[in-house]
């Protein structure tokens, strides 16, 4: 990845590099044909990886460059081929790399690495292999083999499988010594051995899992394109661009985009408030339910499907979670909530080991997997007591899981009255004596919900949400406080003159120009 395009150019093509020149005509490109580049690309993958070079001549190994005002044109026709014409899709990397000509003009050339794939990919005219600087098309008794290869490959886990285009090097101490005890090793490759982040391939060059892509890299979808959350909340119930309210690609360590997807469902969510005869909040989900939910999502997920990633998508009436990944031969839908099942064992075993670091609602444990199996009942029976409807799970296909978490009716107001309408006595101080007790609340469906820890616990969070945004915005004013929590003014406003009065914040300065402040 470090030498030089002239590096690269200086001994021209074998195995593992070829270059190509590209002619583009208005809008789109003329040459090379897209079908024959994607018979390249896949015999590559099934061969040892290739390096592409277009913008150099193959015969003479000149520079010639792609026009820098058709960049974007070529890039996106090559990403094109990898995710369409060659299937598989090809988790390829395009870079755009700055090289002189002969006369010493700075030119512009396309780089493309395509690794060596765990798959048997197809190209436009079939299966093809690389041999030396050319490829060919595959015998059915080659290509029978290669399946078999690539097959028996796949028996070992997934997520301990080598990430071929990656180094072992861009593993990030920070991130890999909180997986260390006292009994690890000082040597940190042989404790990412043991640990199964790095692992030996083909040519005996150690080189990270997909585990340890997973756990120690900022950026893991770097390597693995599919390996974030998409997270969107919309206005409504339609899935519907236009009333999209917010939304994210949530990336990072598996354990960070578990709490970040989290904190997405709670800045999200909303709050109703009833007097009964006290004030009490009563939030959209259960936010255990949430977490659990998540950590699923993440844990049981199937990482070698290409192009799939975990969908988390929020609406009025509902929070819809889609995992990539269906259920094992010996696992039938209804058993879901009753039966245990690791698809990522060292996934699995990794998360059990991360702590907590954001407390949500009713979530008592330290780590963030209990391996206990206690995942889907807490999904159902939260979610049950707080709105009165069992989640539900779909497959879709064979190759998708999706959970539907219902809300509580949020805008009903005469249903929120009887959903809280208490099995015991309340006094004028009603709100703290029922969080006190622990008592129940009923609705017609029957128990909902112990206020004391799942209901009150909505305002604790959004209060350190808000704290929180004051202490990374110093100065901020209320609206800009209102802004960035996506709660109503007077519901801010409240929870700030909390604040105040705990001696957490401050305000500072006149009415017009001032802005709270963190009290440390």
């Amino acid at each position: 990845m470090g030498e030089s395009i002239e590096d690269l150019i200086r001994f021209g093509e074998d195995s593992v590099r070829e270059f190509k020149s590209i002619r583009i005509q208005g809008k789109r490109v003329a040459e090379p044909d897209a079908r024959e580049i994607s018979d390249d690309f896949a015999s590559a993958a099934n061969a040892s990886g290739t390096t592409f070079l277009f913008g150099v001549n193959d015969k003479t190994h000149a520079i010639e460059g792609v026009p820098f005002d058709k960049l974007e044109i070529a890039e996106t026709w090559l990403r094109n081929i990898c995710n369409d014409s060659v299937k598989p899709a090809l988790p390829a990397t395009i870079r755009k790399i700055a090289a002189r000509n002969s006369a010493g003009e700075e030119r512009c050339v396309i780089r493309v690495d395509v690794p060596k794939s765990l798959f048997v990919h197809e190209g436009a005219h079939g299966y093809f292999y690389r041999i030396g600087s050319s490829k060919r098309k595959m015998s059915p008794e080659m290509l029978a083999r290669l399946f078999q290869q690539r097959s028996q490959t796949r028996l070992v886990c997934f997520d301990e499988q080598v990430v071929s285009q990656a180094e072992a090097g861009e593993l990030l101490a920070p991130l890999y010594t909180r997986f260390r005890t006292e009994l690890s090793s000082a040597d940190d490759s042989e404790f990412l051995r043991k640990l199964h982040f790095i692992a030996p391939d083909v040519d005996g060059v150690m080189r990270p899992t997909v585990a340890g892509v997973l756990f120690a890299t900022e950026h893991p979808e770097s390597y693995l394109p599919s390996a974030f959350i998409q997270a969107v909340c919309y206005r409504g119930v339609e899935r519907n661009a236009d009333y999209q309210l917010d939304a994210r690609d949530i990336t990072g360590p598996l354990d960070v985009q578990i709490e970040e997807a989290c904190r997405f469902v709670e800045r999200n969510m909303r709050i109703a408030a009833i007097k009964n005869p006290a004030r009490i909040d009563i939030p959209q989900y259960a936010m255990n339910a949430v977490f659990e939910a998540v950590v699923n999502a993440v844990a049981h997920r199937d990482y070698s499907i290409s192009g799939s990633k975990i969908r988390l998508h929020m609406f009025s009436d509902r929070l819809e979670i889609f995992s990539p990944g269906g259920l094992p031969n010996t696992m039938a839908l209804d058993e879901i909530g009753e039966r245990q099942f690791a698809r990522n064992e060292l996934i699995y075993t990794c998360l059990s080991r991360c702590p907590v670091r954001k407390r949500f609602a009713e979530v008592k444990r330290e780590r963030i997997m209990d391996k206990r199996g206690e995942g889907v009942p807490v999904i159902l029976s939260a979610s049950d007591r707080l709105s009165g409807r069992q989640p539900e799970y779909k497959l879709l296909g064979e190759s998708e899981l999706l959970l539907t978490i219902y809300s509580v009716p949020i805008d009903d107001r005469k249903k929120l009255r009887e959903m809280i309408t208490s099995s015991g006595e309340t006094t004028n101080s009603g709100h703290k004596t029922i969080k006190e007790s622990g008592e129940t609340i009923k609705s017609n469906n029957g128990v909902i919900n112990k206020v004391g820890e799942t209901i009150n616990h909505a305002a604790e969070t959004m209060g350190e949400t808000i704290s929180d945004t004051i202490k990374s915005n110093p100065g901020i004013s209320l609206i800009g406080i209102v802004e960035k929590v996506g709660r109503s003014r007077a519901t801010v406003a409240r929870i700030v003159a909390t604040l105040k009065k705990e001696g957490c914040v401050e305000y500072r300065g006149s009415k017009k120009t001032g802005g709270y402040f963190s009290i440390s």
